[in-house]
C-alpha cells in the first residue's frame, strides 16, 4: 500500500477561518478520549464536538486523530524509502516527535469552492499506528503555517492504553462488569468495545473475546427479527465455514433479543472456535449487539463469563 492512500485515509470537512492561531508552545500532549495519540494543539483550538481532534471556534481549522492498524505505519515506511520523490508530485517527508519518527504530506486542495491546505502524518504508536489530519483554508494559510502545522506536529505522543473507565464512558450504555477480562480496547469511540484476554489483538481469536457495540436498522417487529438476527450473524468478520447451530429468541434483561451460535474456524492459526451474537432489542430500531467468541475447547468455561458481561449492560 502505498504512502499516499494511507496519509490520505482521513478527509477533513472546513468553511472558512478568521481567528488568528499561533503555534503550539512546549506543552503536556492532551488526549481526545477514547484513543492512544495526542498532541499539543496549536493556539485558539479546542475539542471537536462532531469528530476525534480538535478545531477552531467557527469548525474552519480541523485537526483529526485516529488509529491505523500497526503494519499501516511500516508500510509508509518503506514507501518513503523507495521513493523519496514522492507520488504525484506530493513529496513525503520525515521529522522526529514525541513518539518517534513520523512522516507526513502536505498538498492543496478544495473542500467544496474553497481553496485548502492539506497535512497528513503518520507515526508508529507500536501495537497501533497513529494518524493525524490537518486541513486549514487558504485564506488562513498566513497565521497557520506549514512550520507551525509541522511544530504542533513535532508534540505528537501515544499512550500505552487508554484508561478503562474513560473508555467506558464513552460508550452509548454502560458496562458494569467486565468478567476479568485482560484487556479492554476501544474499536470506534463512543460505538464499539472490545474485551479480550489474548496477549495481543493480532492473536485475538486465540482466547475468549467480545465485541459490545450497537446496531442500526434493527427490526421493531418480532416476526422479522429472526432473519435480521441470521443475517447479522452471517457477516460476522473473520470466520471460516461457519455453520449456525442454534438461532432463538431470548429475553434479556427483561428485553426482548435473540441469540444466534455459530461453530467456525477464524484467525491465521486457522482456530476452531464457537461464536454467539447476542441482539438485545429496545426502543426505535437500534439494538445492542455483542459478539462473543472462545476456542472451541474453551468454550465451556467461557460462556458464563460472556452471559456476565450481556448481563451486566445497562442502557443509558
Amino acid at each position: 500500500m502505498n504512502l499516499i492512500r494511507h496519509l490520505r485515509a482521513a478527509v477533513l470537512v472546513a468553511a472558512s477561518f478568521s481567528p488568528l492561531i499561533a503555534a503550539a508552545q512546549a506543552a503536556d500532549a492532551t488526549y481526545p478520549r477514547g484513543i492512544r495519540i495526542g498532541l499539543a494543539p496549536l493556539e485558539g483550538l479546542s475539542p471537536a464536538k462532531g469528530f476525534v481532534g480538535f478545531e477552531s471556534a467557527d469548525g474552519a481549522v480541523k485537526v483529526l486523530l485516529t488509529e491505523l492498524p500497526p503494519a499501516a505505519y511500516g508500510e509508509v515506511e518503506a514507501a518513503f524509502k523507495a521513493q523519496p520523490e514522492g507520488v504525484g508530485g506530493i513529496k513525503p517527508q520525515s521529522l522526529e516527535t514525541g513518539a518517534g519518527k513520523a512522516y507526513y504530506t502536505i498538498e492543496s486542495g478544495k473542500d467544496g469552492d474553497t481553496p485548502v491546505r492539506r497535512y497528513s502524518m503518520i507515526v508508529s504508536g507500536g501495537a497501533f499506528s497513529g494518524y493525524v489530519a490537518v486541513q486549514v483554508a487558504e485564506s488562513s494559510s498566513a497565521a497557520v503555517t506549514d512550520d507551525k502545522v509541522r511544530q504542533m506536529f513535532g508534540t505528537v505522543t501515544t499512550r500505552k492504553d487508554v484508561p478503562v473507565d474513560e473508555q467506558l464512558a464513552l460508550m452509548p450504555f454502560k458496562v458494569t462488569e467486565l468478567a476479568n477480562f485482560k484487556m479492554v480496547r476501544t474499536l470506534a469511540p463512543g460505538s464499539a468495545l472490545l474485551l479480550g484476554d489474548a496477549e495481543s489483538e493480532a492473536k485475538i481469536e486465540t482466547a475468549p473475546f467480545m465485541v459490545l457495540g450497537l446496531i442500526g436498522s434493527a427490526p421493531e417487529k418480532s416476526d422479522d427479527r429472526a432473519r435480521f438476527a441470521q443475517q447479522a450473524a452471517a457477516q460476522v468478520p473473520g470466520l471460516r465455514d461457519a455453520r449456525i447451530t442454534l438461532s432463538e429468541p431470548v429475553r434479556i434483561d427483561g428485553a426482548p433479543g435473540f441469540e444466534t451460535r455459530i461453530e467456525a474456524i477464524s484467525g491465521a492459526d486457522k482456530t476452531p472456535v464457537t461464536v454467539v451474537q447476542w441482539l438485545r432489542f429496545g426502543g426505535g430500531n437500534v439494538a445492542v449487539r455483542i459478539i462473543a467468541s472462545a476456542p472451541r475447547e474453551g468454550w465451556s468455561s467461557a460462556f458464563p463469563r460472556f452471559r456476565s458481561v450481556r448481563d451486566g449492560i445497562r442502557m443509558r
